[in-house]
This record gives structure tokens, C-alpha cells and sequence, in this order.
């Protein structure tokens, strides 16, 4: 198994930060970056390769490749998304469709969360799952959260954020187990739902999948502190929660 990030974004809500560096690259805790702390949980649960989607600002990434690698013991590979600022990231995903192959952790490029979420998607293998959703059942949901519909027998029904906030299960944190046998059929969906429309999310590819008739599970999280960073208010939550880890 591998870690897998998706850093390509430009984080333009995040300005002036993000003049010179990916989102990913903001620091949340002294010089600590989202990256960081992602790597570092990734390194705490033994893997030692981790692949990284690059493209806004990539360049700040490659000129940190080999202190990260020496840091936390891990062989980074990144991977050149052409298109991070023109489509969105099911594209981007998309790009790292022959990494998922190996069996991942996927990690959004901008969620700060603690090393308890990659546990409870390891704990949660082994019953045939494919594709495992870390999935936040305790916080109070609004218009902007990826909000997910589960049925406790055939998994997720609906993923969105074009949802009633009352319907929803939970919120999927931006965090997935993927296991290499899913990787084909994950890719024809990503293809399939940034081609109809660029701008569209990896987890319209998840829905995809579903639409198909492939079961997606989730694995509750519990009452975790979490934020995924869009702006300078999830910013300042970031730095919060980042000193606890």
C-alpha cells in the first residue's frame, strides 16, 4: 500500500499564500505544512511511498522532494497534472489512476486531520470492501460540506454537496481507502465524469460508481477535530488543530 495526495490545487481563497505555493504548502503550524502533517501520518502507519499529484506551483513541491523524503522516510513520486488550473480534481485523480493500482490512502491536499482517520481505514479492511470513505458522522453539516447518503446494507447512495444537510449520514472528510482492484473501474469513472464535465469532483466519480452498481463503504471516524482548508477562516481553524497533533 501507498499513500496518495492530491496537491494540485491553486487554493486561490487563500491568497497571499498562495501567490507562491500550492495549497498544500501552506503552513499550519510554524513551518509545518498541510503536507507535512499528511506525510507524516502516512509514515506513522508504515508506508514509505507516497505519490503526489502536483500542478499550481508545482515547481515549490519538486524544490522540497528531497527534505520531505529525508524527513519522514518516504520515497515521494510526483505526478504532473497538465490541467490543475483549468478542471477540477476528478481529472486530477484521474491523473494518478496507474499509483491507485498498488492499493492507497488517498488525501486531499488540504485536509488537516490526525493519524487517527488512515487507522480507521486500515481497521476497517478485510470484508471484501473496495473502496472505504472516512466519513464524519458527528459533525453539524451546512451547504458547502460533502455530504453522503449511506444505506446500511448497500453502502453510499449519494455523494454531494447539492444536498439538504438534514438527509445527509455524514460528511466525507477527503480521506479514502482504495484497494488496487478497484483502480480500473475507478479510472473509467473518473474519465467518464471529467469528460462530461471538467469542472466536476473526484467524488462525482465516486457517484458514478455507484450509479453503476459498485458498492463504495464508509468508516466512521468517531469525534475527531478535522478541517478541510478552502479559506482564512479554515485557515486559522487549521492552525488550531494542527498543535494538537
Amino acid at each position: 500500500m501507498i499513500g496518495l495526495v492530491l496537491a494540485a490545487g491553486a487554493g486561490r481563497r487563500l491568497r497571499p499564500y498562495t501567490d507562491t505555493l500550492p495549497k498544500a504548502l501552506v503552513p499550519v503550524d510554524g513551518d509545518t505544512t498541510i503536507l507535512d502533517l499528511t506525510l507524516g501520518n502516512f509514515a506513522e502507519i508504515g508506508l514509505t511511498e507516497v505519490a503526489i499529484i502536483v500542478g499550481y506551483k508545482k515547481e515549490a513541491v519538486y524544490e522540497r522532494k528531497a527534505a520531505l523524503e529525508a524527513k519522514y522516510g518516504l520515497k515521494l513520486t510526483l505526478i504532473d497534472n497538465d490541467k490543475a488550473e483549468e478542471w477540477n480534481n476528478a481529472y486530477s485523480l484521474w491523473c494518478g489512476r496507474d499509483a491507485i493500482k498498488h492499493d492507497v490512502i488517498l488525501a486531499n491536499g488540504d485536509t488537516v486531520h490526525p493519524v487517527s482517520v488512515e487507522k480507521t481505514l486500515l481497521a476497517a479492511r478485510g470484508n471484501g470492501q473496495k473502496i472505504i470513505l472516512a466519513l464524519d458522522t458527528v459533525k453539524q453539516l451546512a451547504d458547502e460540506e460533502m455530504k453522503v447518503i449511506v444505506d446500511a446494507e448497500q453502502g453510499v447512495q449519494k455523494i454531494t454537496k447539492l444536498m439538504d444537510p438534514a438527509e445527509a449520514t455524514g460528511e466525507y472528510i477527503g480521506v479514502t481507502l482504495i484497494e488496487g482492484s478497484a483502480a480500473d473501474e475507478l479510472a473509467d469513472a473518473l474519465k467518464t465524469t471529467f469528460e462530461r464535465d471538467p469542472d466536476l469532483y473526484y467524488e462525482d466519480g465516486y457517484q458514478e460508481l455507484v450509479n453503476r452498481g459498485f458498492k463504495v463503504d464508509v468508516a466512521p471516524i468517531g469525534d475527531v477535530k478535522w478541517v478541510e482548508i478552502d479559506n482564512h477562516d479554515d485557515l486559522a481553524k487549521g492552525r488550531e488543530i494542527a498543535c494538537l497533533y
